[in-house]
């Protein structure tokens, strides 16, 4: 296999083609011929900071362009990237000694003189844009497929965050494997919003170096903003960003009368080439609505931070429903209860650090990582996920009621974001919903839970819903950095209105 990575460390790109930062107060773009140029000037800035080979780098900040540089950077001197969620640490010593850092760069700087600028291994993260350039040579880098180019930290559904770091052969095989898949190339632009924290969207921009194409990089906050202005032609979002899309379009074409392929094109600009989703499962509502409905092709697949990608659907190979067929390199095995665990040619890791015992277990020998999904793969090898196993529920009289289809037909609903359901005394369900506005529809949310019941089994009907106000966001800690509900913080958070006896629905 060729290395994208040892390609990255050695080979600048051909010109002609651009990085664009879109934020709210405006897009920034350069050729990836400056953007190599001045990684490498942070490198030697770096090296002359003291950092060397296997030396960790901290970042602290949400997307930037001085985030990518840093991370070009680190590859370049064969350091180890630590990015850190922005909104989830405090930059301090206490980080520092922790994660054992040799430097944080973070846009967190206090005052000089004070807590965090008082320490000089903390640093403000914008000096990077202003570093000069100088020619003193690199020297070459050599990466093994074992080797470790960046520790990504999982928000994890309780306790301390895990690190997890991601080796250079899973790198390699995933973004090979992906442009075997969608041939990115001259006169692509993707579009990519979620943290850069997130090993993954750091792909895209490794693809834009290594395959000739543009990527522009911005924010959940200015994605929609963006999307007219920069017009890509790929668009990476959880299924939840997806979910807020069409209720937008929805929205214009009430309001103007617009046909939906119009307006959706309106909303994403005119030179979508396909849509990308996982992370989470997508609803069918919204596979329909872009695949059929708005004219826009929105492919699924299936991966986690300890097995990269798995399974992508993509163009000639595509079966709504399913998570896609399985990538090269990668395997499903599926024990007696349909549990989906992933073989890996090129694994990401065998262990997390700083995590229990118990939490080791979904590492296996052999390059096994068993994911706690439930799942099939049907006779053309599309693999099909039908929940997690966690989250099957044992009913008193031994029905076994699997939640996710339930969840999504409760957020078919207009006036629901998101729905998670629990069974506090293992007869009846209850749903905690968070709203699609405020304040929430309680009308129009107990008209659809009347219609969802009228359509369900008698063991899957929800008895009562919790209306969450405010609603689940990251910030309140209900919603991980991927957007998906945090089910054990969202059960504390709504303990006593669960497990009290009450029906109907509650605000």
């Amino acid at each position: 296999m060729d290395s994208i990575v040892n390609h990255l460390v050695s080979t600048a790109p051909e010109p002609g083609h651009r990085i664009t930062f879109a934020r709210l107060d405006g897009d920034r773009s350069m050729d990836l011929t400056e953007l190599y140029a001045r990684s490498a000037d942070v490198a030697r800035h770096l090296r002359r900071q003291g950092i060397r080979p296997g030396d960790r780098v901290g970042i602290l900040s949400p997307n930037r362009l001085e985030w990518v540089l840093l991370d070009l950077a680190a590859l370049r001197l064969k350091a180890v990237t630590c990015g850190f969620e922005s909104g989830k640490f405090d930059a301090s010593a206490a980080l520092l000694a922790k994660y054992d850092l040799a430097v944080l760069y973070t846009d967190r700087i206090a005052p000089t003189g004070a807590g965090a600028g008082a320490d000089p291994l903390i640093r403000d993260i914008a000096e990077l844009a202003d570093v000069p350039a100088t020619d003193d040579a690199l020297g070459p880098v050599k990466y093994e497929t074992d080797d470790h180019t960046t520790i990504k930290f999982t928000s994890g559904s309780t306790g301390e965050p895990k690190g997890l770091a991601a080796s250079v052969g899973s790198i390699d095989s995933s973004i090979t494997a992906v442009q075997g898949l969608f041939h990115h190339t001259d006169g692509d632009d993707l579009f990519v919003f979620l943290p850069l924290s997130l090993l993954q969207q750091r792909y895209w921009i490794y693809s834009a170096l290594v395959y000739g194409h543009d990527v522009t990089v911005s924010t959940y906050e200015a994605a929609f903003s963006a999307l007219k202005r920069v017009r890509p032609t790929v668009v990476m979002g959880v299924p939840g960003f997806f979910e807020t899309a069409k209720k937008q379009i929805e929205g214009q074409v009430r309001r103007s009368g617009a046909e939906v392929p119009s307006a959706a094109r309106l909303l994403f600009g005119d030179r979508i080439r396909y849509l990308w989703t996982g992370s989470a499962p997508a609803s069918a509502a919204v596979l329909t609505f872009f695949n059929d409905t708005a004219g826009l092709p929105l492919f699924e697949g299936f991966g986690l931070n300890e097995t990269c990608i798995v399974s992508k659907n993509h163009p000639g190979a595509h079966r709504q429903g399913s998570v896609g067929q399985v990538l090269p390199g990668k395997e499903i095995l599926l024990d007696e209860d349909g549990v989906v665990s992933v073989r890996m040619d090129y694994p990401v890791n065998t262990r997390y650090e700083y995590a229990t015992p118990e939490a080791q277990r979904i590492f296996q020998p052999g390059g096994i990582v068993r994911t706690g999904d439930l799942g099939y793969v049907d006779e053309d090898g599309f693999l099909y996920i039908r929940g997690r196993a966690d989250d099957v529920i044992v009913l008193d009289n031994g029905k076994k009621v699997i939640v996710r289809p339930i969840e999504e037909r409760m957020r078919t609903s207009p006036a629901i974001e998101e729905c998670v359901l629990f069974c506090p005394t293992q007869t009846y369900l209850v749903a905690v919903v968070s709203p699609a506005r405020q304040p929430a529809d309680t009308d129009v949310i107990a008209a659809h839970l009347a219609a969802a019941n009228a359509a369900l089994a008698k063991d899957e009907r929800i008895r009562k819903v919790i209306v969450a106000e405010p609603g689940f966001t990251i910030d309140n800690g209900l919603l991980t950095s991927q957007y998906k509900p945090r089910r054990q913080q969202i059960f504390e958070r709504f303990r006593s209105a669960i497990l009290d006896n009450q029906e109907g629905i509650h605000a």
